[in-house]
């Protein structure tokens, strides 16, 4: 759908937005915020009081877990119709990743008895986290902002653009993260209750033989203790994805800030010859190995914390 507003009003918004001047901190918060869900990007019904319809977040929610299903499921299958079944560079890719998560992140710490049984699972949190973390860096939305500004000119009504403002990263909302944390915190229950029994799994929280009047201070510590582990998890991934962030965004943004203060684009240009760039590029490739070291340290952290549960001593 093309913009239809005329040259005149388009000219009078452009002139306001020159009057306002750069807001650093809006468009910071427009990229690492979510859209408001009283104006989300596709209504949906509530569903038990629950609004389920579509935010920014929701959307690229959606677009990683559609990545991961259609590309693990043709990487298998592709190697599973070959007459021989001789793995290709992304078959082997796919290989090394469930190795070295069965391997280094599962093994140590759950023991072989319960390997198998936990690794797909930590296997799906190492994925979704690392290809949700990968897409938050890929300027996807950006680069479609621009595209939408010279080339499409769509409405800014249109699902396509107002799905463009901002860039995405999922995981750092707190609401994924501590989804994410949840399912590690019911795991651990599963685990402890399955290597030992419901009722032995939660008489391991405390230690046995402690002089009774230990417990009654023991126990809640205990039991804090275990909402604090999925607590941490979810604070953890979001405030890294979240910071990183932020902080190139706001280097970035002083090449806007100086051009506006000594109103010369060439105090813009040079500082961001100067600092804004070559510390961005600097941060942007910090940014790709935390992106690999959060979704490693979530996974690892979900491992220790199941293998306490099946390996309770004190």
């Amino acid at each position: 759908m093309l913009n239809l507003q005329p040259p005149a009003e388009a000219g009078q918004t452009a002139a306001e937005g020159a009057r306002k001047g750069f807001d650093a901190g809006e468009v910071i918060i427009e990229h690492v915020s979510n859209t408001s869900i009283g104006d989300p990007l596709i209504h949906l019904p509530k569903v038990f009081g629950i609004d389920m319809s579509v935010t920014k977040h929701v959307l690229m929610l959606w677009i990683v877990a559609a990545i991961l299903f259609f590309g693990l499921t043709w990487i298998v299958r592709r190697y599973l119709k070959q007459d021989r079944l001789i793995p290709g560079r992304t078959t082997s890719l796919l290989e090394v990743l469930i190795e070295f998560v069965r391997d280094s992140i599962a093994g140590p710490n759950l023991g072989n008895k319960w390997i198998l049984a936990w690794t797909p699972m930590l296997l799906t949190l190492f994925l979704f986290i690392f290809t949700a973390n990968l897409m938050g860096v890929i300027p996807v939305f950006d680069v479609l902002e621009l595209a939408n500004s010279t080339l499409i000119h769509a409405s800014p009504d249109s699902l396509f653009a107002r799905s463009l403002h901002g860039g995405v990263t999922v995981t750092a909302n707190y609401n994924v993260t501590a989804a994410l944390a949840t399912i590690a915190f019911f795991s651990i229950i599963v685990a402890g209750t399955r290597a030992h029994g419901f009722i032995q799994h939660w008489k391991n929280l405390v230690p046995s033989g402690m002089p009774i009047y230990v417990y009654p201070i023991l126990v809640p510590i205990e039991i804090l203790g275990m909402f604090v582990r999925p607590f941490a998890l979810t604070m953890r991934l979001a405030g890294n994805m979240t910071g990183g962030h932020i902080a190139i965004l706001a280097l970035l943004s002083l090449v806007f800030i100086f051009t506006q203060l000594f109103q010369h684009a060439l105090a813009g240009i040079g500082i961001g010859m100067l600092m804004s760039v070559p510390i961005g590029v600097g941060l942007t490739a910090l940014e790709l190995i935390v992106i690999l070291v959060q979704a490693y340290v979530f996974a690892l952290l979900t491992a220790v914390f199941i293998g306490m549960a099946i390996h309770a001593h004190h």
